[in-house]
């Protein structure tokens, strides 16, 4: 039985996803003649309205015997979200088509209740080029690599780990308190000297996690935007990172940590690090408007009740000139050398913020990227008391794919294939298609668990640090998830995005959250075999046009099976992956037989069908000029 609409099927709506503003998007609905239909109308709520709009829809001919279909065009004339279902006049009284659960589609219900959504963005809205094709690898500074060059530190609150190996402190000290200062010596020379490394594997962008001066080793409480952090080295050093990379074609983008700054910073100086000035120390301190006190100087607003984050007020005009100013910090960053931002926090930043941000950023360099941090669909995402514009065109490029994520290890943990390919489609139908070219897809990060540990280790449910700290995956646990780390990074690499691996991920690094997600990168240690893989993934991302940017369909995704396709008008791309403990054997797509197809990344075909191997995958890709040979 075919559903009264599906908004993923083209038959039912076209274009399929999101559209530019002013683009005419046509409806059909399939309805039973026993319904009795008399009138049937699209219903279109637009997010920034109070008002419904009603658009009659026209019965256009038999689908069967026993179903008719009904039709008609809607334009969004501005740019935002609408959203919509379908009110039908029938005999038994008004009734309306709403979505419904995953196999079913839509449903027709007495209240119209749910609504799809359809995303309507910024007429020319254009994303950077240069991230398509290519792989991102995301460094916490301090634990990827250390030079060997020895630096002039002052500091005394500090601890410096002699073992390179050694787990990260993790218990509080004498005053119960979590300092996050000791260091490994990481540095951006270290970096660098790793940079031929990178290029074996892919790689076309680093990510770098905060370089600022700060005095935590995660640098997400800044002591001064304007240098960088002396444990890291200089700014000549991250200039140099940064030319180094450039004639590798390998780009670098910086942590934009705007939210809040350090209390032990030259803008607020809480404990005097910085002398007399500061906002804490002087009310007339030009950075006291930046902050917002309740009684000065201890009363003040923090970052999720840290008293060592001050947050800012992001509209203030001189933190705003500061920032985003020809001479902010934002485009002095680009001068030096890197080709945009990743947001902190960017749920947390105000949309005049982030619109001046972007402004700042593409005055600089139109191809330079700006990337938020945001953990769910960051197309109708609520924050603020209101609607987010993330996506809409006049604030973000990307985003960190966070549902792409939770899809990818519900999978390979056994979640039924179909409500996985539910979590994927939902990010294409709702995301702008320059946005999906660009997607920031990540497997770890360093405010989560590494992946290999999700995966094979046991779930964290809540556990203590203790228990954390002295958790390692066994070697049958180990084995098994280097299996489903493969199978997850072929997904992750072969989704629509970008793929951002975090440090380390590709050697096998294992890991609870925060500090065990942050110890040093393995050198001398690594897992070759899985990295080798990364650098196969790499290649193919490489010399595959169709992951650059193209079509994704859905081909069979249920139980353990999920399988899709990627296309564009002279390639194809098909991916099916098995979460399953058994061999799975399969048909080969059409496009894919007659010589047109060609298996890679050892995937095997046998007897004409392909074999998708148990915790593994099944790539080919098919090209007409393969059909020739």
């Amino acid at each position: 039985m075919f559903p009264q609409f599906d908004s993923r099927n083209p038959f039912y709506k076209s274009p399929f996803g999101a559209v530019e503003e002013g683009t005419t998007v046509h409806f059909r609905i399939l309805l039973p003649r026993d319904l009795r239909c008399s009138q049937a109308e699209l219903a279109v709520k637009y997010d920034y309205s109070y008002d419904w709009i009603f658009v009659k829809l026209f019965w256009t001919g038999a689908f069967d015997n026993d179903t008719g279909i009904w039709e008609c065009d809607f334009t969004p004339k501005e740019m935002g979200l609408y959203w919509y279902s379908f009110k039908l006049q029938t005999a038994e009284g008004t009734r309306f088509i709403v979505p419904a659960d995953v196999d079913r589609k839509s449903s027709i219900e007495r209240s119209p209740g749910r609504s799809w959504q359809i995303t309507a963005y910024k007429k020319g809205f254009k994303t950077p080029d240069w991230p398509v094709g290519g792989v991102m690898y995301q460094i916490f500074p301090d634990r990827f690599n250390f030079s060997g060059e020895e630096k002039e530190i002052k500091r005394t609150d500090l601890k410096i780990q002699q073992d390179w190996y050694q787990c990260p402190d993790w218990m509080p000290n004498e005053h119960g308190e979590i300092t996050n200062t000791d260091f490994f010596k990481g540095d951006l020379k270290g970096i660098t000297q790793k940079l031929p490394y990178l290029k074996d594997l892919g790689v076309s962008c680093i990510y770098l996690n905060p370089i600022c001066e700060a005095y935590s080793n995660h640098r997400y409480d800044t002591g001064n935007y304007d240098a960088v952090d002396p444990m890291l080295g200089t700014m000549e050093d991250f200039e140099e990172l940064c030319a180094e990379a450039k004639k590798l074609d390998i780009r670098v983008i910086n942590d934009g940590v705007f939210s809040h700054t350090g209390a032990d910073s030259i803008y607020f100086n809480r404990s005097g690090r910085y002398g007399e000035g500061g906002a804490y120390r002087d009310q007339n301190s030009p950075y006291s408007s930046w902050y917002n006190f309740h009684h000065w100087p201890d009363h003040y607003n923090s970052w999720w009740g840290f008293y060592t984050l001050p947050e800012v007020n992001e509209n203030d005009p001189a933190y705003n000139e500061y920032i985003n100013g020809e001479k902010g910090v934002v485009r002095n960053y680009m001068r030096k050398g890197n080709s945009g931002w990743r947001l902190d926090v960017a749920d947390e930043l105000p949309d005049e913020f982030l619109e001046n941000l972007r402004k700042a950023v593409k005055a600089q360099d139109p191809e330079g990227i700006v990337i938020g941090e945001v953990w769910e669909d960051a197309s109708n995402k609520e924050s603020y008391g209101a609607r987010r514009r993330f996506l809409l065109g006049e604030q973000l490029d990307s985003v960190m794919n966070y549902v792409f994520r939770n899809a990818i290890l519900d999978f390979v943990r056994g979640v039924d294939a179909k409500y996985v390919m539910d979590q994927i489609m939902s990010v294409v139908e709702n995301y702008p298609k320059p946005v999906l070219r660009v997607l920031m897809n990540l497997l770890s990060t360093h405010d989560t668990e590494r992946a290999i540990t999700v995966m094979a280790g046991e779930p964290l449910n809540g556990r203590d640090r203790w228990w954390q700290a002295n958790q390692k995956l066994t070697p049958e646990q180990r084995s098994r998830g280097i299996k489903l780390m493969k199978m997850a990074a072929a997904i992750q690499y072969t989704l629509p995005g970008f793929p951002c691996v975090y440090y380390g991920d590709e050697a096998g690094m294992e890991g609870y959250r925060d500090p065990f997600n942050r110890a040093c990168y393995p050198w001398g240690r690594e897992d070759k075999d899985l990295i080798q893989w990364h650098k196969e993934l790499g290649e193919l991302r490489r010399s595959c046009e169709t992951l650059w940017d193209s079509n994704f369909v859905n081909v069979y995704s249920q139980g353990r099976l999920l399988s899709y396709l990627r296309t564009t008008a002279d390639e194809g791309l098909f991916c099916a992956f098995n979460s399953g403990f058994s061999d799975i054997v399969i048909d080969i797509p059409a496009c894919f037989t007659s010589g047109y197809g060609k298996p890679v990344l050892g995937t095997r075909v046998e007897g004409g069908k392909l074999v998708v191997p148990s915790l593994g995958c099944a790539i080919m890709v098919s090209r007409r000029e393969y059909g020739n040979k």
